[in-house]
């Protein structure tokens, strides 16, 4: 089929290098017979508001999107419960979301033939997963942090000498100093629990921070959330549970535990500074928040 695409490119992604990604992408997906629009945006505000426009109107067979797992956190909001199906060329630092479901995450050449493949029967073929409705009105795809791990996120976003997988071991190298429990009353399914952690992470998907596997059996499309809890543990032992994150091993570790729901509450019982939340790799807001899984809101080209 001849399909109607908008490309939308964050040319400041992956230190700049989507930009040449977004070039070819335009070249290869024209090449391959289709109608392509580039959409190119000032603000992440201004790109999110375009889309919602263009899944409004109905009339585009797929938005691509290449960036990272932030720029496709703005597609989400705009394009969850439409139509309008998602493609993805990762070219972002981290890339988590592409890597969940199984698409190129380090080579966007590679990302741009899953896509002409995808489109080049009668109809697109799409994969349905789920997304998080947040309490807020946002949604989100990938993972939503609380506590540690959000501080390292909003450490890791001010760093730019470094990408992927290394900033995140670095904010967290850098942010561990800071490390302190929280008492959180966490309600999953109507099941509220008081306790103290340093950690809390709602996991749609798997891994955050370009392969750390936080929730290692995350599913995308199981109508589930995975809520990881740390319990408090000093320095030394985050430490070295670091490592095994990237196996999914530290869920072996008596300070950590998962548990699955569809609807979660997050928020603090003490009278601390209010916990930011980061989701996507995006800042997010303070607790409470509450995070509803809604299953096939979203269609993937695969």
């Amino acid at each position: 089929m001849a399909a109607r695409l908008v490309v939308a490119v964050n040319a400041a992604a992956g230190g700049g290098r989507a930009r040449a990604a977004g070039d070819r992408a335009v070249a290869a997906l024209e090449a391959a017979g289709h109608q392509v629009e580039r959409l190119a945006a000032e603000t992440s505000g201004a790109m999110e508001g375009a889309l919602r426009a263009i899944a409004a109107r109905d009339e585009t067979d797929a938005v691509i999107v290449v960036g990272g797992d932030g720029s496709i956190h703005i597609a989400v909001n705009a394009l969850a419960r439409s139509s309008t199906p998602l493609g993805i060329v990762a070219a972002g630092t981290g890339n988590d979301v592409a890597r969940c479901l199984g698409l190129p995450h380090a080579d966007p050449d590679a990302a741009v033939a899953v896509l002409v493949a995808a489109l080049a029967g009668d109809e697109p073929r799409t994969r349905s997963i789920d997304a998080v409705r947040v309490s807020t009105g946002r949604w989100f795809v990938g993972m939503l942090s609380a506590g540690f791990d959000a501080a390292v996120n909003e450490r890791a976003n001010r760093m730019t000498r470094l990408s992927g997988t290394p900033r995140y071991v670095v904010a967290v190298l850098l942010e561990v100093v800071h490390l302190h429990a929280r008492r959180f009353r966490i309600t999953i399914d109507r099941d509220t629990r008081r306790l103290d952690a340093v950690l809390v992470t709602v996991g749609n998907t798997a891994s955050i921070g370009g392969g750390m596997r936080l929730a290692p059996d995350a599913k995308v499309d199981d109508g589930l959330l995975d809520v990881l809890v740390a319990t408090p543990l000093s320095r030394g032992e985050l430490l070295r549970l670091l490592p095994k994150v990237f196996r999914g091993a530290h869920v072996n570790d008596d300070h950590v535990s998962i548990e699955r729901g569809r609807v979660i509450t997050i928020d603090v019982d003490d009278h601390g500074p209010i916990p930011v939340t980061y989701a996507d790799g995006e800042r997010f807001g303070p607790l409470p928040v509450t995070l509803e899984v809604v299953s096939g809101a979203l269609q993937v080209l695969v």
